[in-house]
């Protein structure tokens, strides 16, 4: 019969420093935006936003028409 293998696991201390070096390998493989990308990024951002914005406002207003207003005008 053989005995039990027991596991060790390293220390916190060592665990954080490998997480830390590896954090800074994968860092090192990211391929930042220059500025131009970046700018262009962020006005075609904004202008989804607003255009998103300005849909869902219509789709209030002609809900709150429908829902709302044309009910009342039927009635009375």
């Amino acid at each position: 019969m053989t005995a039990p293998v027991e596991v060790t696991r390293a220390g916190l201390g060592s665990r954080m420093v490998t997480f830390y070096h590896d954090v800074v390998a994968e860092m090192k493989k990211v391929t930042w935006p220059d500025r131009a990308q970046l700018q262009s990024a962020t006005v075609q951002i904004i202008v989804f936003v607003l255009l998103l914005g300005a849909v869902i406002g219509l789709v209030d207003v002609a809900l709150q028409f429908l829902l709302v207003r044309l009910p009342a005008m039927l009635v009375g």
